[in-house]
């Protein structure tokens, strides 16, 4: 008999395929005589290619040791398979894999014309359902409908229902319950002693419509010092312009330590993630990383709204701190300027209601014990 093979096609950035690996982790479990396949930006080939050799670029990390039924194909689609002609080179690729299902979880100008060739084909093919009509309700200026749309988890999971394989999202973590192994990382990490608190704080993201103002998330990070003297702030940030901002407050506070500068890829950067008490960060990809590594996240937004299906793996809404303004949200992905031009739904957020609800996570964690 012939074992099912089964493409996913995702291309995009580094967070929508980040939210792709709960789903894929738990097919491949669920299905274990099934062969997956992922194709995506060559950059994706991190998430899905297991957490087993360090000092990788961001494109080696998870899916092809995901689970021993889980592959990855790269395909880079503003080079090599660049245009029309590009993506006929890349079907062709592709048929030779013998696939029996494709799962089109993009739905983009190059996702749909890769399907439309194997519908063509005779081959089961099923798309996502972006739910662009509700999105703009949701963004709307005008009669806004704000409401909770389905998530890209459940995007997800129905492509894969309408294939024949419902899916139960079972993920925990990309580590074992006691996280990753911090000897494999940068010795100035060091190992985490058992009362000390070790405190996450991302503060950057693609748009600047999704970044709480720096000199105000200083203040928040101040505050939990004051509050929690003895613990660590692990600082991540991956630009030129954000490593100095990062570096700035470590001069300032000895508390604080940049573990992106300490830490040779995101392989490393999870490792460490998995060990965090809380992590607070923006809409962005690490705050989907870190989601990967089972730990509470505090997620700051602004010109977007978890309401839009991206709020990261097992994460509370409870968790989450945003301003009520009849404007937000005015973006789905944070990708439209300020309609008003001064980014009021980060600026009007306290820094004390963001150290509160750091707070509040680290009061509910369970009190650890050891000697």
């Amino acid at each position: 008999m012939k074992t099912d093979h089964l493409l996913i096609i995702r291309f995009s950035a580094q967070g929508e395929v980040a939210m792709l690996v709960p789903v894929v982790s738990s097919l491949a479990q669920q299905y274990p005589e099934l062969r997956i396949t992922v194709l995506s930006n060559p950059f994706a080939r991190s998430l899905f290619d297991g957490i087993t050799v360090l000092s990788r670029p961001f494109a080696r990390v998870f899916f092809d040791e995901l689970a021993p039924n889980v592959g990855f194909m790269e395909a880079d689609l503003q080079g090599e398979y660049r245009g029309v002609k590009g993506l006929n080179a890349l079907y062709r690729r592709l048929i030779a894999k013998n696939f029996t299902a494709i799962a089109d979880m993009h739905d983009t100008l190059s996702s749909k014309y890769l399907r439309m060739r194997f519908k063509m084909s005779r081959y089961r093919v099923e798309h996502i359902n972006r739910h662009v009509a509700e999105r703009q309700k949701l963004t709307a200026q005008n009669n806004k409908k704000l409401r909770q749309l389905s998530t890209a988890f459940d995007n997800y999971t129905d492509v894969l229902a309408r294939l024949g394989y419902p899916v139960e999202l079972d993920f925990q973590s990309v580590f074992p319950a006691t996280g990753g192994n911090l000897r494999l990382v940068s010795e100035e990490i060091g190992e985490k002693k058992i009362f000390q608190q070790w405190i996450g704080v991302a503060p950057f993201a693609i748009y600047k419509e999704k970044v709480y103002p720096p000199e105000k998330m200083e203040q928040v990070v101040a505050e939990i010092i004051r509050r929690h003297p003895s613990c660590r702030v692990l600082l991540f940030g991956r630009t030129e312009a954000e490593q100095k901002v990062l570096d700035s407050w470590c001069a300032r506070y000895k508390e604080c330590t940049n573990a992106s500068a300490l830490l040779g890829s995101i392989d490393q950067e999870l490792i460490v993630m998995s060990h965090l008490d809380v992590m607070l960060c923006m809409d962005s990809v690490n705050m989907h990383l870190a989601a990967l590594t089972g730990i509470r996240i505090v997620s700051v937004w602004g010109a977007t709204h978890p309401y839009a299906g991206f709020l990261g793996y097992n994460q509370r809404m409870s968790d989450v701190v945003q301003a009520d303004m009849s404007c937000r949200p005015c973006s789905v992905f944070g990708n439209t300027p300020c309609l008003r031009g001064d980014n009021a739904c980060m600026a009007a957020i306290d820094p004390i209601t963001i150290a509160d609800s750091v707070e509040r996570v680290l009061n509910e964690l369970p009190v650890q014990t050891g000697v």
